[in-house]
């Protein structure tokens, strides 16, 4: 691949990129590659060894996002985003099951650094320290409202289905989630319920800090997802959950204050699926001019070749929109919201396209499980409905650069 755009890197990045990259070589790739039966282990608690999670322990990178009077790695704020994607693409191009474990740990830890009280952060980053397998997850997906809250549908008709409500000094939370990255084995979750059903969901949504073990909180699945299959994604349902009054995060404005979770999610969701595509293209690479077909190595085939330069040609792309993006969010740039949903669009559609590149140029090899190949292939598919799919995003997009004109989708009937 071209490596110009490293000499963009502080040393700090370069050296927390290279640490990342001797994690993967050395051992999450090693690990993926020898035991790929693991994957469809239906027991979701034994598919990814502790091992993993302590390796990205050792290297600082569990734990980003905490504030480091808490124990935790701060990163500069002002290339916070940037940098968060530079590892998150590194990990994924060893298994982006495992980049998105650590994700949704690093982006849950900076909406408490943002709004939790000091006694929330004090009772909870040191848990997250000092446990290697402490899972962070966001309870926001339900069965009847998903991607397509964030048009945004803000009438009450588009209102969370989960609420809550104020009792003796405690919130009881009654709802479903589904469809939560982390949510089968978290030990800590951010749940947004609603708390005043007579005004858009915008003004009416409270977001809460529910720990694992309290009653009424059931971890009822771990759904059996396609790709990204080493991060257990769960449902759960609150049956009268009753939480202290001082776990409440974010009152009545959490989806607005959430932007802070969202937008740096969309990056990293991106540079995550960079990750694979860079997975998909040295495997390639490797593959094509070291197997013999016709008499020749593959790459002297004009047909490989021509598809190996479009694979270098839409990651170089992919990179330049998802560094685009990353500097407008950490900048504060009036077109951050426009241009973190194309990246996450643009990341989605052309990294299935290099996965699939990969696939066929790897021939009746690729479609087997234990070449590996396959994989990166379910894994890039799983991206076009991650973070929201890709219509609802053009949608945003669309929102975003034209709000006085672009359509309205929810409320009722005309």
């Amino acid at each position: 691949m071209i490596h110009a755009h490293d000499t963009s890197l502080s040393e700090d990045q370069r050296l927390m990129r290279q640490s990342c990259r001797s994690f993967v070589d050395d051992i999450v790739t090693p690990f993926i590659r020898s035991n790929w039966q693991r994957e469809w282990d239906m027991s979701p608690a034994g598919r990814l060894p502790p091992e993993i999670l302590e390796g990205a322990d050792r290297i600082g990178i569990r734990t980003l996002g905490v504030p480091e009077a808490q124990g935790g790695i701060e990163l500069d704020r002002d290339t916070e985003v940037r940098t968060f994607a530079l590892i998150a693409e590194e990990i994924a191009r060893g298994d982006s099951g495992l980049a998105d474990k650590l994700v949704q740990n690093w982006k849950v830890s900076i909406l408490l650094r943002e709004f939790a009280p000091d006694q929330l952060q004090a009772t909870w980053f040191p848990r997250l320290i000092d446990d290697p397998q402490f899972l962070l997850a966001h309870c926001l997906t339900e069965p009847r409202g998903a991607s397509d809250r964030w048009l945004p549908y803000n009438v009450p008709e588009a209102a969370m289905h989960t609420k809550a409500v104020l009792k003796d000094g405690h919130w009881v939370i009654n709802g479903h989630k589904q469809f939560i990255s982390n949510g089968y084995d978290a030990s800590l979750y951010v749940v947004y319920a609603n708390t005043n059903p007579k005004v858009g969901m915008l003004q009416g949504t409270s977001s809460f800090l529910v720990p694992r073990n309290t009653p009424g909180l059931t971890v009822t699945k771990c759904n059996e997802t396609l790709g990204c299959r080493f991060m257990n994604n769960g449902e759960i349902v609150f049956e009268d959950c009753r939480v202290p009054a001082d776990h409440l995060l974010v009152e009545s404005e959490a989806l607005g204050k959430a932007g802070v979770y969202f937008r740096a999610g969309k990056i990293i969701q991106a540079a995550k699926n960079l990750g694979v595509g860079v997975a998909c293209f040295e495997r390639t690479a490797d593959y094509v001019q070291n197997y013999v077909q016709g008499g020749r190595i593959l790459i002297k085939h004009q047909a490989v070749a021509l598809r190996l330069a479009d694979m270098a040609t839409r990651i170089e792309a992919v990179r330049s929109l998802v560094e685009r993006a990353a500097k407008a969010v950490d900048e504060g740039h009036p077109d951050m919201d426009a241009l973190c949903n194309m990246a996450k669009v643009y990341a989605s559609e052309e990294i299935m396209k290099v996965a699939q590149h990969a696939l066929e140029l790897h021939g009746g090899n690729g479609a087997m499980l234990e070449f590996g190949v396959e994989k990166l292939f379910r894994d890039a598919a799983i991206f076009l409905h991650m973070d929201a799919t890709v219509d609802v995003s053009r949608m945003k997009i669309i929102k975003t650069m034209f709000p006085a004109t672009a359509g309205k989708y929810a409320g009722p009937e005309a």
